[in-house]
């Protein structure tokens, strides 16, 4: 019973430093990020120029380091977490520094993209380094890189039941009392980091009901956002293989900067993650839009998925969780002003919005649950609960029917 108990203790010990870890990690890249994009498109804002220049600087800055600082090792993304979980496989050390710096130069440098991914992989390593620290934690090497990812999730997105959650979704897989338990421990560190820091819902906004006659246009939201999610993974496969044919390296990044520099021009809410462009349309949402705002909206969102695609091919760092969130948002707010203004449908914008966060994250990253816990997190309010659980499972439904995998499964098919 003693070997037991302290067996259990050691764990414990383990998970509580890997959460303490991993949300320092992430609230750490969270708030660095953010202030610098927002110091960067500040100034893109006044000098259009800028909007040309910004990725190319930054793409640039990335691929010397990866020569120079991190021996020319690239880094895969939520591939190298599925590999981690092998036996016989780990994530070293470097990779917390490289998805630290990478992610955080990428986004706050305009890549159209976010830092959800490296932050991922950067607390994946947290949780393999633990694990081969101590001969006794070998044997949970996949329940302590889960403990890292689910609380740099949890922290991020100020939700430690969604970090939970997209551990056992899309990591795991396997509920077992030993993931519980690490897990859960993890996540409890990560909600007294949020406690003590007083962090706020990254999009608070007031949610105060939703109607009933709304749930047809819900259904219809979340089948298209099933088709876009099929888009999104489609584009960011295929240009990344279009990408892999140039055989010089520095001429992927040149390429990829001038691509993103002008879809930026054109429509600078695609810069980073989007997020600034998503609280001023929640901001608007409420207002009678023009014909051109339509335009603006659907180009947008027919545009993120090449311009993010085109971000992480040239060596940009990230995923598909913020553009999934981005596209989404823009979504919701384009079929609630289009139900609106020729349909009559009396729905309301800000509803729209949120559930259609959810649906096309749902869609991306197959893991609906996540996806609903994540964004009632990222706005505060569990209002829409049963509206997003079932345009959530209706958007992952329609997504498996037009394409077996995501950006994430497929990457993981093409290790095994």
């Amino acid at each position: 019973k003693k070997l037991l108990w302290l067996k259990w203790l050691k764990l414990a010990l383990a998970a509580v430093l890997v959460g303490f870890l991993a949300s320092f990690l992430a609230i750490s890249l969270k708030h660095v990020t953010e202030h610098y994009e927002g110091v960067f498109y500040g100034k893109a804002e006044k000098y259009n120029f800028l909007l040309l220049v910004l990725p190319f600087f930054g793409l640039s800055v990335i691929y010397f380091l990866r020569i120079y600082l991190f021996k020319n090792k690239e880094n895969k993304g939520i591939k190298e977490v599925f590999e981690s979980t092998k036996p016989g496989k780990s994530l070293p050390a470097y990779k917390i520094p490289s998805h630290f710096i990478n992610g955080l130069i990428t986004v706050a440098f305009g890549g159209s993209t976010g830092i959800e991914v490296s932050t991922v992989v950067a607390s994946a390593a947290v949780g393999s380094i633990a694990h081969s620290k101590e001969s006794f934690l070998k044997r949970y090497k996949t329940e302590l890189i889960c403990a890292g990812v689910s609380a740099g999730v949890a922290a991020l997105f100020a939700s430690p039941i969604a970090g939970l959650l997209f551990a056992y979704e899309v990591i795991s897989k396997k509920l077992s009392r030993s993931f519980l338990f690490t897990t859960v421990i993890a996540i409890s560190v990560t909600w007294l980091f949020l406690f003590f820091m007083d962090v706020k819902p990254l999009f608070d906004v007031g949610i105060s009901t939703w109607n009933y006659h709304a749930i047809p246009y819900f259904i219809l939201l979340g089948i298209i956002a099933g088709i876009n999610s099929v888009y999104l993974t489609k584009c960011v496969l295929q240009i990344k293989a279009w990408f892999s044919k140039i055989k010089t390296p520095y001429y992927r990044v040149v390429l990829g900067a001038l691509l993103v520099g002008v879809g930026l021009f054109l429509f600078p809410q695609l810069f980073g993650d989007g997020y600034n462009a998503v609280k001023e349309n929640i901001a608007n949402s409420s207002s009678t839009p023009a014909i051109s705002v339509l335009l603006t909206l659907a180009a947008c969102i027919v545009l993120k998925p090449i311009i993010t695609s085109v971000t992480l091919s040239s060596g940009g760092d990230g995923g598909v969780f913020a553009p999934s969130i981005f596209i989404g948002a823009l979504l919701g707010l384009l079929l609630a002003f289009v139900s609106n203004r020729f349909f009559d449908a009396g729905v309301i914008p800000l509803n729209f919005m949120v559930i259609g966060m959810a649906a096309m994250l749902s869609a991306s990253i197959s893991a609906p649950f996540t996806a609903l816990f994540l964004v009632c997190g990222l706005v505060g309010s569990y209002v829409l609960f049963w509206p997003i659980l079932v345009v959530s499972l209706v958007s992952k439904y329609v997504a498996e029917r037009l394409c077996p995998y995501t950006v994430y499964t497929y990457a993981a098919k093409t290790t095994a």
